[in-house]
């Protein structure tokens, strides 16, 4: 009956200012959500119940047949008998393991089966989120929601709720037996489990205290060693001769870190010596009381046997008595788990596929916009009023200062985000009555910084097209003047490109973005800045890998290169959302205004720069 020091900690578990800050509201509503994901493994779980009624009598019955070993066997010295139940007590724990084994197993397969169909949800879900919910919530808290929320809801599965009904089973059963055995006895060992649990609880919560602000500075001292010792750190450090500044910050706190750690192992240090010598006088008080019984009253009913299965049956109450105290925490951090992925689960997707949506056979790429309007927030208006025509086979540039909203009109015919008001056609059709899919298989862009996933140069072109031939790759690649180069390396076409490319410099980056277009083939090209943050030889050869892919086809040009706007049908200046000036590039020369303030301010020296 005796219990560990270490044992005790568990007791102090408690939430911290911040859950308790946003703790969430158990409601009918949310509890038949969460077993609505175990509704289809209901089978399972049952058995898992099963299997944990079935260990916890079990586990009760060695206690028990130990009480006859004694009384049977040893005190009426029967060695037959003593045999027998030895073998049965082997063979009770031999299929008490089984059945435990049986238990984990189909808890650990339903638990991972609910994580399984929950990620492919929350994954399934996030993929039809508007792109302003990717530019507006930060990489690492979508990610967090998909893995460590999602595997804290399987722990919850496969740890807590089983946990709370093996305890709850635990109890019952061994109190009962208790109670069969010796009610008097059996009454003041279980009122003594209480006594002696709560005290605890007040020492483990101020442990629990001081660990938290422990991790605090440790927490700390990484932030400072991630600063201070990564490249750029160490540079500012030294430029600067902050060596002994960082190195005061360091040690102060690292000491304070020490000081707490401290400060929690002996936290309460007396008391649970204290704790541990009056848990250790629980089996001699029993002992003591079923010996007053036997002795001096002369109880014939009571054993030394039942006595002795009285203290090891009472032994096993404890730890399911403390893992219950802290049972508020555990379902509080569950539902906390569930609430912050319902969340993502219920944010509303925006932008899909109208049910009743116009999918054509075909598709020419004519763009119009009529009168749009749009807005990211509700107080900034980013587009007013915008109206152009963007006809089969021709170009249109977008140029004008940064902000004044070029990439969004880029990004509204895709339907990356959608229109506040007016309308943007595609082939004559509301780009929101379009079947998405549709729509964006016949557009392709080409954006400044070219996105490369961590796998082969192959695989990053057949993300285009999956059924593309090899002919068809090379042929793509030799069109973006890339082709060669993919020949000098190491595995050609099967070489590792690395996480965003980064293997690669950024021009040969942007050819294979651009291959990656010509293989998809589109009947719509978008260029958005494809060509700002590359030297003058990478442009040029990127120059020269766009002129097959904008030959004959519609596009959409966001100024890049001086050649490449001065070609198109039609040049757009856009000036704090609104459309300023449109013509052509001789005609807006001649017209003045932001146009010709553009050209006299960049693309001229850009001129000067290619001669």
């Amino acid at each position: 009956m005796a219990h560990s020091y270490g044992g005790r900690r568990s007791i102090g578990r408690t939430l911290s200012e911040e859950e308790k800050q946003n703790m969430p509201k158990i409601t009918k509503q949310l509890v038949l959500r969460i077993f609505s994901y175990l509704k289809p493994y209901k089978l399972h779980l049952f058995i898992v119940f099963l299997a944990i009624i079935a260990s916890s009598v079990l586990g009760v019955l060695p206690s028990i047949l130990t009480g006859k070993m004694i009384d049977e066997g040893l005190y009426n010295k029967n060695l037959d008998v003593l045999i027998q139940l030895v073998i049965i007590s082997f063979f009770v724990m031999l299929l008490s393991n089984l059945i435990s084994a049986v238990e984990t197993y189909v808890n650990t397969w339903v638990a991972q089966h609910i994580a399984f169909d929950m990620k492919n949800q929350m994954y399934a879900h996030l993929q039809k989120m508007p792109q302003k919910f990717f530019t507006s919530n930060q990489q690492g808290e979508i990610i967090t929601r998909m893995t460590s929320d999602i595997s804290g809801v399987q722990s919850v599965i496969s740890g807590t709720m089983s946990s709370i009904f093996s305890n709850v089973c635990t109890i019952v059963v061994t109190t009962v037996a208790l109670l069969q055995k010796n009610w008097v006895l059996a009454l003041i060992g279980v009122s003594l489990i209480p006594l002696l649990s709560v005290p605890t609880i007040n020492v483990g919560k101020r442990r629990w205290k001081i660990a938290t602000k422990t991790q605090e500075q440790s927490d700390k001292m990484n932030g400072i060693l991630n600063e201070t010792l990564s490249v750029s750190g160490q540079q500012l450090t030294k430029i600067f001769t902050r060596e002994q500044q960082d190195l005061k910050k360091y040690t102060d706190t690292n000491r304070e870190c020490m000081r707490l750690t401290i400060k929690e192992r002996m936290a309460g240090m007396w008391f649970w010596r204290v704790m541990g010598v009056l848990n250790g006088m629980n089996p001699l008080i029993i002992y003591l009381l079923g010996g007053i019984m036997i002795i001096k009253f002369g109880i014939t009913s009571l054993t030394v046997g039942d006595i002795t299965v009285i203290v090891t049956l009472l032994s096993r109450l404890y730890r399911p008595v403390e893992q219950l105290f802290g049972i508020q925490v555990d379902i509080v951090r569950s539902m906390a788990l569930f609430v912050r992925i319902f969340e993502y689960y219920d944010m509303p997707v925006d932008i899909e596929s109208p049910p009743d949506a116009i999918k054509p056979q075909s598709a020419q790429g004519h763009v119009e916009f009529k009168d749009v309007h749009f807005r990211y927030t509700q107080d900034k208006e980013i587009l007013s009023g915008i109206s152009f025509e963007l006809k089969p086979g021709r170009s249109v540039a977008l140029v004008g200062t940064s902000g004044a909203g070029k990439s969004t009109i880029a990004g509204l015919i895709p339907r990356l985000y959608d229109v506040t008001s007016g309308q943007v056609l595609f082939d004559g059709i509301d780009v929101r009555q379009l079947d998405l899919k549709f729509l964006r298989s016949n557009i392709a862009i080409v954006t400044q910084e070219s996105y490369l996933f961590n796998s082969t140069v192959r695989e990053n072109l057949l993300f285009a097209k999956e059924d593309a031939t090899e002919q068809e790759i090379i042929s793509a690649c030799k069109d973006a003047n890339i082709h060669d180069f993919i020949m000098t390396l190491p595995d050609g076409y099967d070489t590792l490109v690395g996480n965003r490319g980064f293997k690669l410099s950024g021009g040969e980056k942007q050819r294979i973005s651009i291959a990656r277009a010509i293989l998809k083939d589109p009947c719509l090209l978008i260029l958005d800045e494809a060509t700002s943050s590359l030297d003058s030889i990478s442009e040029y050869a990127i120059q020269q890998a766009l002129e097959p892919l904008l030959s004959g086809r519609t596009s959409l040009i966001i100024a890049h290169r001086l050649s490449t706007i001065m070609a198109a049908d039609e040049i757009i200046v856009l000036k704090n959302g609104i459309i300023d000036q449109r013509g052509t590039h001789s005609e807006l020369l001649k017209k003045g205004g932001t146009y010709k303030v553009l050209y006299d301010t960049q693309f001229r020296r850009e001129l000067i720069q290619d001669l």
